[in-house]
């Protein structure tokens, strides 16, 4: 297992966040030496100015968190995102065309924002707390066919997080070359492992440092 800072999104996505908290984060990000800082497109030039020369990449959503917005849109916050510094983008797909069966929409939707993020990581936040275990299927092989990098479970602002089932089904519905995101409500060390064993490469949480912490103290290290 690699080590567990670098499977660490830390992330600060709520509405409320100010810039003080955003260069919190930063500072702690660079300290715990974790893979990124997981924020919203507003403040990609902020943590992008925070974070150069570190090892830490700037992760911005996009369509977040309702995913409900128009692809074009979606696609125009990524590529500005990517202009002002993020490395990473987290899309959230578009829940009520996948509810209304318009997959072929759903599809287009994820392969416009491959297009705007090409060089780029391209995560695809499913919201699995809405959707069906057949759907989360079908979306793993749409994101297979479409060679996003990751597929990832949850905003962690909808009705449930993460679970180790959703997690492993993920992991065993996607191509060798997508890996898979658990986010929304990982708040401890024994969690985060257990969505690890399951099949995550890497987590979004805003508990980043408890659970390294807590690593270093079951483990001797994080």
């Amino acid at each position: 297992m690699q080590h567990l800072s670098k499977t660490i999104d830390h992330t600060l996505l709520k509405a409320e966040a100010t810039a003080a908290q955003i260069e919190t984060l930063c500072a702690e990000a660079r300290e715990y030496h974790f893979c990124s800082v997981c924020v919203n497109s507003g403040y990609v030039p902020l943590a992008a100015a925070q974070l150069k020369g570190s090892d830490v990449k700037v992760c911005s959503v996009v369509g977040f968190p309702l995913g409900a917005m128009g692809t074009k849109a979606k696609a125009y916050e990524a590529a500005v995102a990517i202009e002002e510094g993020a490395e990473e983008i987290d899309m959230v797909i578009n829940i009520g065309w996948l509810k209304s069966g318009e997959i072929a929409k759903v599809e287009q939707d994820i392969q416009v924002l491959r297009e705007a993020t090409k060089g780029k990581t391209l995560k695809v936040i499913f919201e699995t707390a809405l959707i069906s275990k057949e759907e989360i299927v079908t979306l793993c092989e749409i994101c297979t066919r479409v060679r996003v990098d990751f597929v990832k479970t949850s905003t962690g602002f909808s009705t449930g997080g993460a679970t180790l089932e959703d997690v492993a089904l993920m992991k065993a519905s996607v191509g060798e070359n997508v890996q898979v995101k658990a986010s929304g409500g990982i708040r401890d060390y024994e969690t985060a492992v257990a969505m690890l064993e399951a099949g995550a490469t890497r987590l979004g949480v805003s508990a980043g440092i408890a659970i390294v912490t807590e690593a270093s103290v079951e483990k001797g290290g994080y």
